[in-house]
């Protein structure tokens, strides 16, 4: 149950799952704009149990997931055909690793990996990942895919379980630097990352239904994963007009909402002290 009272209130979750359908669809980490938005914004959703977050965040990633197997459903067969075996193979191979991270790791992730300043390091580490591999050369061409590019696709997943490291930056990442052009390596994105995100979906949905939702949270749950599956689908028929897109200055506005959080906490830990101090001679 929600500590001191606190639930998820559903105009804050509102604004989540309208911020979940670029933040997902564009290479800078939804789950560090879940994060760190609230903290920025000075909401109460930071001091509610960490699983009750990480299932709010996963409940996000539902409406986003209908929404983009809606949008992929009308697009002409890509670099990812469904008919064409081999890279079935791909797709199937890059959702190994990060299912398995997300069993082993499950607690971890909940518990230490959602805290603010491992949210900062994910966005660092991603921006200067996404930074350099954008300036590979491109030597390959979407009908070279291999299922061996899966395997790396899939550990680029299991990465970007770590909030801040971001699914979409991670695997444009992976693909620019295996030599793919930026139109492909934004198909072979979202066709990899479709299934993962479904599946971590529907487990987190499976174990709200054993547990039920703490009295309140039904709302809040509802009204965000609606608001992410309107804002997904609006924003994948926009950016599906526009692939290719340089992957620096999304680095560069990583590393700048990373910067606005660094100095938030900073400022929260100096009136924290303060406090403290003053307690102490009290």
């Amino acid at each position: 149950m929600p500590r001191h009272g606190l639930a998820l209130r559903p105009r804050h979750a509102l604004a989540l799952g309208l911020l979940q359908g670029p933040t997902e669809l564009l290479p800078v980490s939804s789950s560090a704009h879940t994060i760190l938005v609230p903290l920025l914004a000075r909401w109460p959703y930071g001091e509610l149990p960490a699983t009750l977050r990480k299932s709010f965040e996963v409940a996000l990633h539902g409406g986003t997931a209908l929404a983009l197997a809606l949008a992929m459903r009308a697009e002409p067969s890509g670099a990812l055909a469904d008919r064409d075996a081999r890279r079935a193979a791909v797709v199937a191979l890059a959702c190994v690793p990060p299912a398995g991270a997300g069993v082993a790791l499950a607690t971890h992730i909940e518990s230490r990996l959602s805290e603010p300043r491992a949210v900062v390091r994910g966005l660092v580490v991603g921006a200067l990942a996404m930074a350099i591999a954008d300036r590979c050369p491109v030597t390959r061409v979407a009908d070279e895919l291999r299922p061996r590019d899966g395997v790396v696709l899939g550990l680029a997943q299991a990465a970007a379980l770590a909030p801040g490291v971001s699914r979409s930056g991670a695997t444009l990442a992976a693909a620019r630097a295996l030599g793919f052009a930026r139109d492909d390596a934004q198909v072979i994105s979202w066709h990899v990352g479709l299934p993962v995100i479904l599946g971590a979906s529907a487990t987190r949905a499976a174990r709200i239904a054993r547990t039920g939702l703490p009295s309140g949270a039904a709302a809040g749950f509802a009204a965000g994963a609606g608001a992410a599956f309107a804002s997904t689908l609006a924003c994948a028929r926009l950016l599906g007009r526009r692939a290719g897109r340089p992957l620096l200055p999304f680095a560069l506005y990583r590393l700048a909402l990373a910067g606005l959080a660094t100095r938030r906490l900073a400022h929260d830990a100096a009136v924290s002290g303060a406090t403290d101090q003053s307690a102490s001679r009290s």
